[in-house]
């Protein structure tokens, strides 16, 4: 969601900031702006709506001085609608404090009301401008801008990432932290603060994350750190980031979406690589070996997840039952740390997660320690804060998604969670040496799919002015659909509605007409036959309908009215294949229809608020 970037050094901050808040622009965002402090500690804003690019243009028309120190901003509109006015930094009524905020102030109404009696007046609709003022307030009390900040901190309930500057010590940096990310990155006599490694990573990949309840003040030759909760020093090592730059360019594809849905093949090697080995019979996942004795005794497992994750997780779901014998379910982030369901010590909970920052799903790991439970990750993104807070876990080694939409990472989560379920069986299950052998079989049989590209577009040409869509499959092609419709409705902006196909007459079988296309998943499975009666009804009431069916199957080709076939595989790894193919669909679609298929409209990569 929104972007933070703050530096202090001795390079031009504006043109750190900017570039830094176009590294994040992959996160999704309404508005952009800048405050930063002369040498003369005066202080400038910058606000606008709409693209980093026009900051960038009102910044030089604005011809403000050189700073060493500036704060900038991308911002996904939660309190108030996208304007100048709500965009952040906001300021306190003189200009003196500027704050960037993550989050929400839960308790702002209370707090802006407070303010408003001692004469403070609010000129935006966020909750965030309370903070400067806030701070301001204190400051008029204490004179010493850190007590203030650490005292306007305490005051504030909700989640926030904060980065601050003044007048009054215009030689410092402000940041604290609270259920939402912020990353400090280490340079020679410069630092970076971020809410994402991207905005950092061009400078360097030294860097400190920040902990919940930790606040930092850094100038260009240190950082001091405190726990505000402890009451005490913090001393934290930097560590390396491993990531590669060359991940966040296009390169030769005209959208980043389409780039990674071309990396599939080599995100299946990635996430496998020195796990699977059909050669020893073995799966060796080293981020769980530290739990192994803990995973002998868990008689219950929880997958908890948000969008496409939580679809990755009813695959997992459904592989982790059938590999190992364990009961499995899963439940959506959002939903779960509202519950109150019985969650035993032999119970262990799985947080599937593509930036690892999901605050819905952070709660509910937050949630399951506190019944003292075995927690692990699924997670891409190296040294995120669900990484960070669970016991053990296995990273996705997908690299950096760009578009909003996901699509390698889903691949990899399913292929971790195949994994996860061959380790846990221990070799029990008769398809344990065939998943070994498909897992090596699958990057080439992917690289197979994305050949498909050129009559996926047809196809896509062909559909694009339909307003709704059904997504029909049956077990793992059940869950598969699902992501299906998700990624329609992200990138194309079409209605569309995911359904085990076996449900056809209990409801959905009312909606089918002529101009209600279906998109069913009939691979060679056990379930086949019993998709292709269902896929009959839908035929029979004169609804279109798209399969994806295996190489050889010509039968179907005389029942449906266009057919994508993908190699042969086992059911369990059909959901990957498949779910490029929907990936393609939906990307041609948006494209089709002339939408920003990296940046679809109202949504954001990574969903840090509730």
């Amino acid at each position: 969601m929104c972007g933070i970037v703050g530096y202090i050094g001795n390079k031009s901050a504006s043109d750190i900031i900017l570039a830094g808040l176009k590294a994040l622009e992959y996160r999704g965002y309404d508005s952009a702006g800048i405050a930063l402090l002369d040498k003369q500690a005066h202080g400038h804003l910058l606000k606008q709506v709409g693209r980093v690019d026009g900051l960038a243009l009102l910044l030089q028309e604005s011809q403000l001085p050189l700073a060493s120190i500036a704060i900038g901003h991308t911002r996904w509109a939660t309190h108030g609608k996208p304007s100048i006015l709500n965009a952040h930094p906001h300021a306190n009524q003189e200009q003196t404090i500027f704050v960037v905020h993550n989050g929400i102030i839960e308790n702002y109404v209370e707090l802006s009301e407070g303010l408003q009696k001692h004469g403070y007046s609010f000129v935006s609709d966020t909750d965030t401008e309370v903070i400067p003022h806030l701070i301001d307030f204190y400051y008029r009390e204490l004179h010493d801008f850190e007590k203030a900040f650490e005292k306007a901190l305490g005051d504030l309930s909700g989640a926030y990432a904060i980065a601050a500057i003044n007048a009054y010590e215009p030689e410092k940096l402000f940041v604290a932290r609270l259920s939402s990310p912020l990353v400090l990155g280490e340079g020679k006599d410069e630092y970076i603060v971020a809410s994402d490694p991207t905005a950092i990573m061009a400078h360097t990949k030294q860097v400190i994350f920040l902990q919940d309840n930790e606040v930092a003040v850094i100038t260009p030759k240190g950082y001091a750190l405190r726990d505000l909760k402890a009451r005490q020093k913090v001393l934290r090592q930097a560590e390396r980031l491993d990531y590669d730059i060359d991940q966040i360019a296009l390169g030769t594809f005209p959208h980043f979406m389409l780039k990674e849905i071309f990396e599939a093949p080599q995100t299946i090697r990635l996430a496998s690589a020195g796990r699977t080995n059909i050669d020893t019979h073995s799966v060796k996942l080293g981020g769980l070996e530290g739990v192994a004795e803990q995973l002998q005794h868990i008689d219950r497992i929880v997958i908890v997840a948000c969008g496409t994750a939580s679809y990755a997780g009813m695959i997992g779901e459904y592989l982790i039952e059938e590999l190992a014998g364990i009961p499995v379910e899963v439940q959506i982030g959002s939903e779960f740390k509202y519950r109150k369901e019985p969650f035993s010590r032999g119970t262990a909970l799985i947080a599937v997660s593509q930036s690892g920052e999901t605050a819905d799903t952070i709660a509910a790991v937050k949630k399951a320690q506190q019944y003292g439970a075995l927690c692990l990750g699924v997670v891409n993104a190296v040294g995120s804060t669900v990484a960070r807070m669970t016991d053990a876990g296995v990273y996705c080694h997908a690299g950096t998604e760009q578009a909003v939409a996901s699509t390698k990472a889903f691949i990899a989560q399913v292929v971790v969670l195949l994994q996860i379920g061959l380790m846990l069986g221990r070799g029990k299950s008769p398809l344990y040496n065939d998943l070994l052998r498909e897992i090596e079989a699958l990057p080439d049989k992917a690289e197979t799919v994305l050949k498909l590209a050129s009559s996926i577009k047809k196809l896509a040409g062909k559909y694009k002015n339909y307003k709704d869509f059904l997504f029909i499959g049956r077990r793992y092609a059940y869950p598969t659909a699902l992501e299906g419709t998700l990624k329609l409705k992200e990138c194309a902006l079409i209605h569309a509605e995911g359904y085990a196909a076996g449900e056809m007459k209990h409801g959905p079988l009312s909606l089918i007409d002529e101009s209600f296309p279906t998109f069913a998943l009939a691979g060679d499975g056990p379930m086949y036959a019993k998709t292709c009666a269902n896929i009959e009804e839908i035929k029979t009431r004169g609804g279109p309908v798209i399969v994806i069916a295996t190489e050889g199957n010509r039968t179907i080709k005389k029942v449906v009215d266009d057919v994508i076939y993908i190699p042969k595989t086992l059911e369990q790894t059909e959901p990957i294949l498949m779910a490029i193919v929907m990936q393609l669909f939906a990307y041609y679609m948006a494209i089709g229809k002339g939408f920003n298929v990296d940046r679809p409209r109202n949504l954001a990569k990574s969903v840090t608020v509730e």
